[in-house]
């Protein structure tokens, strides 16, 4: 009889994290209302056409389909909404992403100020260590690009 092995393809990735940080002029909990809600991607990423969920709360997972077909499955890891911070992995993907982790997090910053946060830990699915600046790249332009949306979304 064979020794049982239990494995899994989802692993933490290694890799020097990728970070999108805005100033935005609302109150944390209001921001925190938008970037927080695992389920509400599509409002300050105009590239998703929607998202679907099974299971709510901690190892629900999330299907993002994009409008230029792609697909990106997702695992709620941890979500603290008195911290204002979540995490979550891939499981699933049709880009060129092997694992990824990622942490959400927002702090006020005074009254009506906030600081919004998300790090992206990832690693490409293909290629070599030429190919890990564009991917980097394409990370932070992502990223960059959905957190500004928040912050014009409280301009």
């Amino acid at each position: 009889m064979s020794h049982l092995e239990p494995d899994t393809l989802i692993k933490n990735p290694v890799g020097e994290p990728v970070v999108a940080t805005v100033a935005v002029n609302a109150d944390a909990r209001s921001v925190w209302n938008i970037v927080g809600n695992f389920a509400g991607f599509p409002v300050f990423i105009p590239a998703l056409s929607h998202i679907e969920m099974t299971g709510s709360g901690v190892r629900s997972v999330r299907k993002k389909l994009f409008k230029d077909g792609n697909v990106v499955m997702e695992q709620l890891n941890s979500h603290d909404d008195q911290q204002m911070v979540m995490t979550w992995s891939l499981i699933y993907t049709s880009l060129n992403i092997g694992n990824l982790w990622a942490r959400m997090e927002v702090k006020a910053q005074g009254a009506n100020q906030s600081l919004a946060t998300w790090t992206i830990i990832g690693e490409p699915q293909t290629g070599g260590a030429q190919d890990l600046p564009a991917f980097q790249a394409f990370l932070q332009g992502f990223a960059d690009g959905a957190m500004n949306n928040v912050k014009q979304m409280f301009a």
